[in-house]
């Protein structure tokens, strides 16, 4: 995995214009795209159905970020999207946030552009997607905007099914490099490797899903079109995934198979509370804990 102190370039004082444009208009889209996904998810619930109650509905819950190295300690926040309990979807969070202030001494050294000034403005979208039935593979998306004394953008998707499906895989693989190859040719590569690498548990010396995309600290100068590619991601996200769950979502399972899936979030579980930066981050710049756990399965099981 590539240094991200090398990958970025220092600060330009030609892109600061830019960066507040995207300081304004970033999280407008990652607020649209919370909706997009959201309605997306709420019409396959619809199409489903249920034969003794109505279709699961996301619940949103603001929350507020209190920051005491910021004027009436604003330091942001976001929204809780929360479906639960679906014929679908068991559990599914879809997160948006905008947080400010400054990180702790112990932890900005760790960020790019705070080795000197430890303030930070990051944006973005989280989701993660637990399937009623274990034949729909659950899912992982985040695509963020982070500006320090740099700026750059990351994020990703990766998908974890518990039984594997050639179609399915191909087909995941296939909107991935699509995305990729659009922004950069060299890039599906580049990041479909990296993502191998971090979705993996070393204490099981085993892959969390069959992968996807992962990618941080883009800066290649073009900071529209590096902005392009993000809302790139979040859009093939809605096609492939509803795709894959339509695709699933009928085709009957047993207890067997359902012990089956609860294994695999049980190793789900495991990455996002042992090595998942985003939850150190999150927790490490006092986040919504509720939101930052979001990611963690309803239930699960471990052998």
């Amino acid at each position: 995995m590539e240094s991200a102190h090398a990958s970025l370039p220092q600060s330009d004082p030609t892109i600061k214009t830019s960066l507040i444009h995207l300081k304004d208009n970033a999280p407008t889209w990652f607020a649209e795209l919370q909706t997009q996904i959201c309605s997306m998810l709420e019409t396959i619930e619809d199409e489903m159905g249920h034969p003794t109650r109505l279709p699961a509905r996301f619940d949103f819950k603001p929350w507020k970020r209190n920051d005491p190295t910021q004027p009436n300690n604003d330091g942001g926040g976001g929204t809780i999207g929360l479906m639960e309990g679906g014929a679908v979807f068991e559990k599914a969070g879809v997160n948006i946030s905008t947080v400010h202030g400054e990180f702790s001494k112990e932890f900005h050294k760790e960020i790019p552009g705070t080795e000197t000034d430890p303030t930070f403005w990051a944006s973005g979208l989280s989701l993660v997607i637990h399937p009623t039935n274990p034949f729909v593979p659950a899912i992982h998306m985040n695509t963020r905007h982070i500006v320090t004394t740099k700026a750059w953008f990351g994020g990703g998707i990766d998908l974890t099914p518990t039984f594997l499906f050639d179609e399915d895989t191909n087909d995941f693989h296939k909107a991935m490099r699509d995305v990729c190859d659009a922004y950069n040719p060299d890039a599906y590569a580049k990041y479909k490797l990296w993502c191998d690498d971090y979705f993996f548990l070393p204490h099981r010396n085993e892959a969390r899903g069959i992968g996807g995309i992962f990618f941080d600290y883009i800066n290649s100068g073009d900071i529209n079109a590096d902005f392009s590619f993000l809302k790139a991601v979040g859009t093939a996200f809605i096609d492939i995934y509803a795709k894959l769950v339509r695709r699933r979502m009928h085709q009957e399972w047993n207890m067997d198979d359902k012990y089956k899936q609860l294994i695999k979030r049980g190793r789900y579980a495991e990455f996002n509370l042992l090595y998942d930066r985003g939850t150190r981050f999150g927790l490490m710049t006092n986040g919504n804990t509720d939101a930052i756990l979001m990611s963690l399965p309803p239930v699960a099981a471990w052998s």
